[in-house]
């Protein structure tokens, strides 16, 4: 694609969009502005890195719309739009096609149940297992060594990545990604204590429903409910390594960093954002448009939305922040006390003599 068409393909989603320099230069794709070749597309959104303009070797750069650029800087040519950082996702997006994850159609080895039903342009590789009674929408695409136990429900337009397991019962919605290794509505992890010390498992006879647009990463884990299901809403965003308890609700377009452990019946709000590894007591309630800094013990819930929380127990991001510099105030205010100590003792030694 030349500057003027990759001009024209992001006109469709940003207005206006302003070339500057010439738009005859045919891009070969994108890359990183330190790496960026001749023939290559990056972006500067922070003025911070504004000192890449002129450095980069790239042909093109996507920029603010006030942007430093003039009418041009050493022949590159810029796109200027209000939000840089999303067009290049777009960028992104155009040059990086459709991953092949299986071929067209079913592969030989791939076992599929006589009673599963399967939708227009459905791919499933080799040695994949499809249990009876599943239904796959059309345009979904099954990775070699995944597993769908009986009953799972696919909708349209899926790609689940090499050997990801759904148990039985798993729903999944439309436009979902789910990464290697991912394991969808193992049991929950449910036990009775009794008086001699051992444990009753307690049946897990519900399910997991994962609703439209939802991303999974790898090695993820999201248990099946007790009872009813365990939902994550349309738009969620999971990283690898994620543990989901059963009974959990994760809110509509919530993003959940790496390592997050949240245990049984938690309910998070939409658009919160989950640092990696936080971890979540049972049973608590966590309100829309919440911010959770990694490594956060969360113990109590909160209900007020918008608020940013840290720290071991997690409270108010700015009630924890005062207590560290607290904290970090110690050694000062100790060697104070033990000097007025000092000075005491001394007065007293006059006293007594």
């Amino acid at each position: 694609m030349n500057i003027e068409d990759l001009k024209a393909f992001l006109g469709r989603y940003f207005d206006p969009v302003d070339l500057v320099g010439p738009g005859d230069t045919v891009i070969t794709g994108p890359a990183k502005i330190e790496d960026a070749g001749v023939g290559q597309v990056s972006f500067v959104a922070n003025e911070k890195y504004y000192r890449f303009i002129e450095e980069t070797n790239a042909s093109l750069l996507i920029v603010n719309t006030d942007a430093p650029v003039g009418d041009g800087v050493d022949g590159k040519s810029f796109l200027k739009v209000k939000d840089p950082y999303t067009a290049f996702v777009f960028i992104l997006k155009q040059f990086a096609g459709t991953r092949q994850v299986s071929a067209p159609g079913t592969a030989p080895t791939a076992i599929v149940a006589p009673s599963a039903t399967l939708g227009r342009n459905v791919s499933i590789g080799d040695h994949a297992v499809i249990g009876e009674r599943c239904v796959i929408g059309d345009d979904t695409v099954i990775g070699p060594g995944t597993v769908l136990m009986h009953d799972v429900t696919i909708g349209r337009g899926c790609i689940l990545f090499p050997l990801v397991t759904c148990y039985d019962g798993t729903e999944i919605g439309e436009r979902v990604t789910v990464h290697s290794g991912t394991v969808i509505g193992a049991d929950g992890f449910g036990f009775a204590p009794q008086k001699d010390g051992s444990y009753i498992k307690i049946p897990q006879m519900g399910t997991v429903q994962i609703e439209d647009d939802v991303e999974i990463g790898a090695n993820t884990t999201i248990d099946r409910a007790t009872m009813g299901k365990t939902l994550i809403q349309r738009g969620a965003k999971i990283d690898n390594l994620v543990q989901i308890a059963h009974n959990c609700r994760i809110g509509e377009d919530t993003v959940i960093a790496s390592q997050a452990g949240i245990s049984g019946s938690v309910k998070i709000g939409r658009q919160c954002l989950i640092g990696g590894q936080a971890g979540f007591a049972g049973h608590l309630e966590i309100a829309d448009k919440t911010s959770v800094a990694a490594k956060a013990g969360i113990s109590k819930s909160f209900t007020q939305p918008g608020q940013a929380i840290r720290g071991i127990p997690a409270q108010l991001m700015r009630d924890q922040f005062r207590q560290e510099a607290l904290v970090r105030g110690i050694g000062a205010m100790k060697e104070k006390l033990e000097s007025i100590e000092a000075q005491l003792r001394d007065f007293q030694a006059r006293l007594d003599g």
